[in-house]
C-alpha cells in the first residue's frame, strides 16, 4: 500500500503504522501512526503502538509519554499497563514501574508476563530476593524460555546460591551454546562455587564466541590467579585491560598479582591506574599503600593508607600497616594509636561475627515457631554487638510474638536510632553494652 494513497482515518493509519512496525519499518511507521493521533487524538491503540516504537527504537522517555496516555484513555488494557512497566524500567523510573507492574498482576494474578516483568524490574531494582519467586513461576510456565531461565539463574547468584544457579543455566545452554554472556554467568557461578576448572571451562568457551570480550579475559585471568598459574593470568589480565582500558578491575587484580610476584614497580603502575578509575577502591588504596612502603616512599604510603581508612573505617588491616609505616617515620607514639585502633576494629569483627552467628540462629528458631528459644538466641546477638541494627529488630519481632509489646517498641526504637546514626554520623548517639 503506497503510504501518500491511505486513506485519511485514524484507524487505518494505525493498522498500517502497526504493520511496518511490526517490519521493523520504525520511521515509516512513526509517521503512520503520528497522523492517526492527529486524526483522532482519544485513539488508544494509536499511542500504544506509537509508544511501542518509541520503545523499540531505544527512546524510553517518549514511549512513556504515549504509553501513559494510552493507559489513561483505557484504563482496562492490561497490555497497554503491562508496556507502560516495561517502558519506565526502560528509562530508569524503577519506583513508578513497580507500582505499575504490581497493579497489573493484581489485576490479572496468572499473568506470566506480569511476574517475568515484575521480576525484572525487582531484579533492576537490586531486589532479587523478591523477584525469585516470581522468575520461578516463569521457568515452570516455559521451560523452554532462554531469558527466563538465566535471569532465574542470575537471581539466584545475586541472593547467594551459585550452587543452585548452575542447573538453570546448564538448561539455559541446551537452548544456545553460543551465548557469550552465558558462559560468563555460568562460569561465574563456577567461580563462586570455587570450582575453578569448570569456571575456566565456561570462560574460554565464551571467549571462542567472543574472543575480544575483556569481561571474559578478566574473568579467566582472576581463575588462573585463583589457580596459582600467575604466568597465564598476567596474560589474560594484560589482554583484559588492553581491550578495555576504562575496566578498573583490571588494573586492580594485576596489581595485587604483580604485589603478590614481588614486583612491586609494575604493581604501583596498576593500582595508581585502578584507584584513577574508581577513586572509592578502598582496597586498592590500602594495597597502594603496602607497594609504596616496599618501595621506600613512606610519605605516599601513609598517604594512601589514610585514605583507606576513610574509605574502610571498619578494616583492621590499614591501620596496622599505617602503624609500621609511622614506625619508619619515627612516630612511635601515632604507631602506637594506631594499633590499638586496630586492635578494637578486630574486636568489633568478631562481636559482630558473634551476632550474625546468634541472629540467624534466632530467625530460624521463629520460623519454626520456637518463640522462647529464638528470643535467647536474639538476645545473644544485642548483647554481643549493641550497636547491631539488624539483631535489635529482630529480637523486636520475637518480643512481638510472646506479647511483650512495650519491650518489643524499646528495641525497635534502638534499631531506629543506630539506623538514623548510620546515615548520619555524630547526630545520633549508637547504643552501647
Amino acid at each position: 500500500m503506497a503510504l501518500s494513497t491511505s486513506p485519511d482515518n485514524a484507524a487505518l493509519h494505525d493498522t498500517l503504522g502497526t504493520v511496518l512496525a511490526q517490519q521493523e519499518n520504525y520511521g515509516e511507521a512513526r509517521t503512520q501512526l503520528e497522523r492517526a493521533i492527529t486524526l483522532d487524538p482519544a485513539l488508544a491503540s494509536a499511542h500504544y503502538h506509537l509508544g511501542s516504537v518509541f520503545l523499540n527504537q531505544g527512546d524510553p522517555a517518549a514511549a512513556v509519554t504515549e504509553l501513559t496516555q494510552a493507559n489513561t484513555l483505557d484504563q482496562a488494557n492490561a497490555e497497554y499497563s503491562l508496556q507502560l512497566g516495561r517502558a519506565l524500567r526502560a528509562d530508569h523510573q524503577d519506583e513508578q514501574a513497580l507500582v505499575v507492574l504490581r497493579h497489573v498482576l493484581a489485576v490479572d494474578p496468572a499473568s506470566v508476563d506480569a511476574k517475568y516483568e515484575l521480576a525484572l524490574t525487582m531484579q533492576a531494582n537490586d531486589n532479587a530476593r523478591e523477584a525469585l519467586p516470581l522468575f520461578e513461576q516463569v521457568v515452570t510456565a516455559r521451560p523452554q524460555d532462554f531469558a527466563a531461565l538465566t535471569n532465574l539463574g542470575l537471581a539466584l547468584v545475586q541472593t547467594g546460591d551459585a550452587k543452585g544457579a548452575i542447573p538453570f543455566y546448564v538448561r539455559a545452554l541446551k537452548l544456545n551454546a553460543q551465548n557469550a554472556t552465558l558462559r560468563e554467568d555460568l562460569g561465574v557461578a563456577y567461580l563462586q562455587q570455587s570450582d575453578l576448572n569448570h569456571a575456566m571451562e565456561q570462560f574460554r568457551a565464551g571467549l571462542v564466541v567472543e574472543p575480544n570480550n575483556p569481561q571474559l579475559h578478566y574473568d579467566l585471568g582472576l581463575a588462573l590467579k585463583l589457580k596459582d598459574d600467575p604466568a597465564e593470568a598476567v596474560s589474560e589480565l594484560e589482554q583484559a585491560e588492553k581491550l578495555d582500558p576504562k575496566l578498573p578491575d583490571s588494573p586492580y587484580t594485576l596489581g595485587v598479582l604483580y604485589m603478590q610476584l614481588g614486583r612491586f614497580s609494575e604493581a604501583q603502575v596498576e593500582l595508581e591506574k585502578a584507584i584513577a578509575l574508581r577513586p572509592d577502591n578502598g582496597d586498592a588504596w590500602a594495597i597502594l599503600g603496602n607497594v609504596y612502603k616496599e618501595t621506600g616512599e613512606l610519605q605516599k604510603a601513609a598517604a594512601a593508607l589514610r585514605r583507606a581508612i576513610e574509605l574502610l573505617p571498619n578494616q583492621p588491616s590499614p591501620h596496622i600497616s599505617l602503624a609500621a609505616v609511622l614506625i619508619q617515620q619515627g612516630d612511635p607514639s601515632g604507631a602506637a594509636a594506631e594499633r590499638k585502633r586496630a586492635a578494637d576494629l578486630s574486636r568489633i569483627a568478631v562481636n559482630r561475627q558473634r551476632a550474625n552467628f546468634a541472629l540467624d540462629s534466632g530467625r530460624t528458631l521463629l520460623k519454626r515457631g520456637q518463640i522462647t528459644d529464638a528470643v535467647v538466641q536474639l538476645q545473644s546477638a544485642v548483647d554481643a554487638d549493641p550497636n547491631y541494627a539488624e539483631a535489635h529488630s529482630a529480637l523486636a519481632d520475637g518480643l512481638d510474638r510472646q506479647g511483650r509489646s512495650a519491650d518489643a517498641a524499646l528495641e525497635r526504637q534502638k534499631a531506629q536510632k543506630l539506623i538514623e546514626a548510620a546515615r548520619n554520623p555524630g547526630d545520633v548517639a549508637p547504643a552501647h553494652p
